[in-house]
């Protein structure tokens, strides 16, 4: 596996690249303080500057770790930051990584979640050198489901009540693509 870290990916209509203090205001305008983005996403929302610097602060303090991969996710046409990608679990010694990402509301269905999760497939296999590229998701989420089978993920199984939200219990649907799969999607 190569320790390539973060790098700019660009594709049809986004940019992909580490993250800077400057992307804060589009930041906390476009997702990380949307309540139901963050919901979905698993986090909490952040309302004020100070917050977003905060979880900024944690990301680029990660950068200059070997095996760290969490992207900007902007929109080339705007130069708005609308959204976050990552491998936010690198396991070396297995070869695989598995993908997270959020995107804003004003910017869902327009299928920028599906280009840029092609993008980090495409980074996980032929720059990092990943066996295996993984993503999950929760039953009740559609869009993200709609998303893993637009990129050609291979469902593997569901973890039965893995999280407890709003009362209610809910699985984790895994997915997965192997290196000699990938391609033939």
């Amino acid at each position: 596996m190569n320790a390539c870290g973060t790098q700019l990916i660009e594709t049809e209509r986004l940019m992909l690249r580490p993250f800077t203090y400057e992307d804060a205001g589009s930041m906390m305008n476009n997702w990380a303080g949307d309540d139901y983005v963050q919901k979905m996403y698993g986090e909490p929302s952040y309302k004020t500057l100070e917050a977003v610097k905060k979880l900024l602060d944690k990301y680029i303090g990660s950068y200059d770790k070997k095996y760290y991969f969490r992207w900007a996710v902007i929109e080339k046409s705007s130069g708005e930051c609308i959204g976050q990608a990552a491998y936010f679990l690198v396991d070396i010694s297995g070869r695989f990584g598995e993908i997270e990402y959020c995107i804003g509301t004003a910017f869902q269905g327009k299928g920028y979640a599906t280009e840029a999760t092609k993008a980090l497939i495409d980074y996980g296999f032929n720059k990092i050198g990943f066996h295996k590229v993984q993503i999950c998701v929760r039953p009740s989420n559609a869009p993200s489901k709609k998303v893993i089978e637009k990129c050609g993920f291979t469902y593997e199984g569901t973890l039965r009540d893995y999280f407890y939200i709003d009362g209610k219990y809910e699985g984790r649907m895994y997915f997965s693509i192997l290196e000699e799969e990938y391609g033939k999607n």
